[in-house]
């Protein structure tokens, strides 16, 4: 019998398929090893089975997108959570990880979480800088039950990956969206938390799934060319071609429209910087250093 499904969860060479007839426990077929194939958290794939308990992954569907750290493919959203205080918000890493979704083919999206503790008004203008932007931007308190009904209701349908550094509350809110108690260090002690999550596991919710993705801020970005960057940033992309100078790396050229973007509040300025603070860095990576076929 065959049957579709996606792989939720791999430990110790097990790989778990959730399909219409249940979670099925599979082996991978030696011809993936042979081909230097490996299934993959997120794969869509085609099981054998003779009693629906037990089976084979007998072939995986080409994949959307994947991730190496995490492994995980066929990723939908990317949904940062970001603390508004407690501890604040890093706008530098939230950028910086958009830039990774969006170049993996994965939309990014902000939760803003903890707002019961914003009395300064604060979580309305970070909502409003990544609005403006072109993201969609969630607030929510996860000690109140706060806006966590209006945010689950867009994963529906969607493999939505959640990351973020520890002590921002994205354990706390996928408890409440899942269900499921997940596992966390003890945060009595240390403010910003431990993380202790051992491996990826997809988790259904309705119709889709969620998972945690420990690690995802500790990416880098050095396979996109400098020249790309602005790709990656939808509010500078909009910019494309309308700067006096081709080829225009929206820094210290005369008559530039990001800049002009920036002059009049389209471009935020902790959006340029990040930015800037990428740009430099990726210019000095050489072509060979990040391999020669990257970014082509």
């Amino acid at each position: 019998m065959l049957l579709k499904g996606t792989i939720i969860k791999g430990i110790g060479g097990f790989y778990y398929v959730d399909t219409t007839d249940g979670i099925i426990e599979c082996r991978a077929r030696g011809k993936f090893r042979k081909n230097d194939v490996l299934p993959t958290v997120g794969d869509k794939v085609i099981v054998e089975t003779e009693d629906k308990k037990q089976g084979s992954v007998k072939e995986i569907e080409k994949r959307r997108n994947s991730l190496i750290r995490p492994a995980v493919s066929n990723i939908d959203t990317l949904m940062i959570v970001a603390a508004i205080t407690n501890p604040m918000p890093d706008t530098s890493l939230i950028d910086k990880m958009l830039v990774i979704a969006a170049k993996n083919g994965i939309q990014g999206a902000l939760c803003i979480n903890k707002i019961d503790l914003d009395s300064t008004g604060e979580a309305e203008k970070l909502k409003e800088c990544y609005e403006n932007a072109g993201y969609k931007v969630f607030v929510t308190s996860a000690e109140k039950g706060e806006g966590i009904e209006e945010l689950k209701a867009t994963l529906k349908d969607k493999t939505t990956a959640f990351a973020g550094l520890s002590g921002v509350g994205k354990s706390s809110i996928l408890t409440i969206i899942t269900g499921r108690e997940l596992e966390t260090g003890d945060t009595s002690r240390i403010e910003r938390g431990k993380h202790t999550t051992r491996h990826v596991e997809l988790i259904r919710i309705e119709e889709g799934y969620v998972f945690d993705t420990p690690g995802f801020s500790q990416l880098e970005v050095e396979d996109i060319r400098a020249n790309e960057l602005y790709k990656y940033f939808p509010e500078i992309e909009k910019c494309e071609g309308m700067c006096r100078f081709r080829g225009c790396s929206h820094i210290s050229e005369p008559d530039c429209a990001v800049k002009e973007a920036l002059d009049e509040g389209n471009v935020s300025q902790s959006r340029y910087d990040s930015y800037v603070k990428m740009y430099e860095k990726l210019k000095l990576i050489k072509d060979w250093e990040r391999g020669s076929t990257n970014g082509k």
